[in-house]
């Protein structure tokens, strides 16, 4: 009975996780609520939806190539690419994150 009870709530498990993969690419709200979550930490440094102050030296990330922003970010988590703090901040989004957080910015008028 336990063996069956076990088995059927990993098999809900899975269908939760299958079907929270699939409302990030079909606009749930859910989902984009948690990719937003996930930029706005960016925002203290690259300023709100990636668009720096005038004049900083921080770069703007809106409207940037995802592919260049996924790089980015996976080369300061490796430690490739020195910085003061992103190496650090980088470290705790797994490839999935990095990957929400880079077209969301892309997604952004620059």
């Amino acid at each position: 009975m336990r063996k069956q009870v076990f088995t059927t709530a990993i098999g809900a498990l899975a269908l939760l996780a299958a079907g929270a993969a699939s409302a990030q690419g079909s606009g749930d709200p859910q989902a984009q609520l948690q990719v937003r979550s996930l930029a706005a930490t960016c925002a203290n440094c690259h300023g709100t939806d990636g668009r720096t102050v005038p004049g900083s030296s921080v770069p703007p990330l809106a409207g940037m190539p995802a592919d260049y922003l996924s790089e980015q970010m996976r080369a300061f988590k490796s430690g490739q690419r020195p910085a003061t703090v992103m190496h650090q901040l980088a470290k705790g989004y797994n490839d999935q994150q990095i990957a929400q957080i880079a077209a969301y910015f892309a997604a952004q008028k620059k």
